[in-house]
């Protein structure tokens, strides 16, 4: 899944809205900053492998804010199956 398609896509955005669609069987995809503290996101990470979920990383939080179509930073975001 690329980054790009974030903005048009079905998406969640924020770690515990993230977290809550890989735990509900919804993510498709989850993007996460690598600039964003690992406390926070290690044990999103680990959730998505234990769930099967892919998880790509992003350079920046203001990057992948800035690919949700939102005006400030994000630590994640996910892709979900549902339509919009």
């Amino acid at each position: 899944m690329a980054l790009e398609h974030l903005k048009d896509a079905a998406r969640v955005i924020g770690l515990k809205q993230v977290r809550k669609a890989v735990q509900g069987g919804r993510a498709a995809a989850v993007f996460l900053a690598d600039d964003a503290d690992a406390r926070i996101t290690a044990p999103l990470a680990e959730l998505c492998e234990a769930q099967d979920v892919p998880v790509e990383r992003v350079a920046s939080m203001a990057e992948l804010g800035k690919a949700c179509g939102i005006d400030v930073g994000a630590a994640a975001a996910a892709l979900t199956q549902e339509s919009r």
